[in-house]
């Protein structure tokens, strides 16, 4: 018998902002269950690093958590 491969979520990642306003930085990305395209944090980075490593840190995983709890209501 096949295995069936259960299907998760992606986790958050971070990507260069595609807005011209904020040219150069960097946002967080979160996928969402219901949605097609990912929520966007509010916030901006200077670089990939910081941007990667807000999105482990204590602020950053209770703003994720909110996000996507808000959509599941």
């Amino acid at each position: 018998m096949a295995m069936k491969k259960k299907k998760s979520l992606p986790a958050p990642y971070a990507a260069l902002t595609k807005d011209m306003r904020f040219e150069g930085t960097y946002e967080v990305l979160i996928p969402a269950p219901d949605r097609v395209k990912p929520h966007r944090v509010p916030l901006q980075f200077e670089t990939l690093e910081q941007a990667e490593g807000w999105i482990y840190s204590p602020e950053g995983v209770e703003m994720i958590e909110d996000l996507l709890s808000e959509r599941q209501k």
